[in-house]
């Protein structure tokens, strides 16, 4: 395993280092972002139009999200091996070839390939997450979560631009002979592929290396945990379920919301409003619970994702049919419930696991992320088509509460522990 740097790292001080990687991880995320909301726009309603019914469109997305499962574990594995910047490229690249292939699969009106297209192209929404822990790799520790904010911030300005020009690039899709579903694709392709250039020719030094040598370094090695990290052995399980159920509840109302708003008759102009705002909210809000979660700690954040979640579901369940508003605050509560849950989670994990197996446990844990979405996404079109989507929206709600109860557990847990214990390898938790 390779730990080398390039030259000259040492010219810098860390906290310009750090500013470094961030501004680099901002402008990859910006540009990926676009391509990240392709999919949540209109990838249900194109395999919906293929096949002609609502019970498979969720399929879509849980072919989306299995394919970045399979993803997390290889970015996961190449970041380890190799550095954060070879696997965030390679995760890229892999999208911006399944972007080329569901374009290919709208043409030749093919759903077996589009839902192969759909697998690969996950691997860019399992990067662009991947990409948040990079922020944290040379952070302090008591500033993880907002390091980890701030790279998920920038996803916003392509996550809102992304969905709002869903009605130009079906126009330009159509007006070149390809189905005007597929045009999102175009820009998903085109922004995967800038940002995987950005990271290829500016991510330097690679954070992860670095945060390897400087912590061999005896100066960073006897350094005092600080106190507002919460660094207990079950921040790898609170973490992974807090994320886990945030995931599942986000993507199975999300997944949804297209496909019932275009049921009742929403154009595609007021779906894509609908989901640039819950694409904002799920990163515009990262840099203040980012300094909620450093300043409060983690487990009070976790526990009103919980909430915050159950209040999106009961908004969803009780909108009527031609209320546009209403689904747009719904969704704005579910992206920040989603946001609460991501950063607060991500920082967990981050505390709890050690440099010498960081980005593979991440990756592993972003599949189980993954998966939960996956399953979210693929029951979610069945419950719809047997019982409705406000079944769906409340249901989702109810299940997102139970982070609650499992936060409560985990802090009274923690403060039996000795002051300043350490945290415990993964592995023995």
């Amino acid at each position: 395993m390779s730990t080398s740097a390039p030259a000259r790292i040492d010219d810098r001080p860390p906290a310009e280092q750090q500013r470094r990687v961030l501004r680099v991880l901002v402008a990859a995320q910006a540009l990926s972002g676009a391509g990240l909301a392709a999919g949540v726009t209109v990838g249900a309603l194109l395999a919906q139009d293929m096949l002609g019914s609502t019970s498979f469109a969720g399929l879509s997305g849980a072919l989306g999200t299995a394919g970045s499962a399979l993803a997390a574990v290889a970015v996961g594995r190449i970041s380890q091996a190799r550095g954060r910047r070879p696997g965030l490229v390679a995760g890229y690249l892999t999208g911006a070839v399944g972007s080329a292939g569901v374009i290919a699969a709208a043409v030749a009106a093919n759903p077996v390939l589009l839902f192969l297209a759909i697998f690969v192209y996950g691997a860019g929404t399992s990067t662009n997450m991947q990409a948040r822990y990079a922020g944290a790799d040379l952070a302090d520790p008591a500033h993880r979560a907002r390091a980890v904010s701030t790279v998920l911030v920038a996803t916003t300005l392509g996550g809102v631009v992304g969905p709002n020009l869903t009605a130009p690039t079906s126009g330009l899709a159509h007006a070149i002979g390809i189905p005007h579903l597929a045009g999102p694709f175009l820009l998903a392709g085109v922004a995967y592929a800038m940002a995987a250039a950005v990271l290829a020719v500016w991510l330097r030094p690679d954070p992860l290396l670095l945060a390897r040598i400087r912590a061999a370094e005896p100066s960073v090695a006897a350094q005092v945990p600080h106190p507002a990290v919460e660094r207990r052995g079950s921040g790898v399980l609170v973490g992974t379920l807090i994320m886990v159920l945030a995931q599942l509840v986000m993507v199975a109302i999300m997944t949804m919301t297209p496909v019932h708003m275009h049921d009742h008759d929403h154009g595609s102009a007021a779906t894509g409003l609908v989901i640039a705002i819950h694409i904002g909210a799920m990163y515009l809000p990262s840099p203040l619970t980012g300094w909620l979660v450093d300043r409060f700690g983690r487990y009070p954040v976790a526990a009103a994702s919980g909430l915050t979640l159950l209040a999106a579901g009961i908004v969803a369940a009780s909108a009527p049919f031609d209320s546009i508003t209403q689904l747009a605050v719904a969704l704005a509560l579910l992206g920040i419930g989603w946001n609460f849950g991501l950063v607060t989670g991500s920082a967990l994990i981050t505390d709890a696991v050690p440099l010498a197996t960081r980005a593979t446990t991440q990756g592993l844990i972003d599949v189980a992320m993954a998966v939960a979405g996956a399953a979210g996404s693929m029951a979610s079109g069945y419950i719809v088509a047997a019982a409705g989507f406000p079944v769906l929206s409340i249901g989702s709600g109810i299940l997102a509460l139970g982070m609650v109860p499992a936060v409560a557990f985990a802090a009274r847990h923690g403060r039996r522990k000795q002051p300043g214990a350490d945290a415990l390898d993964p592995d023995t938790v």
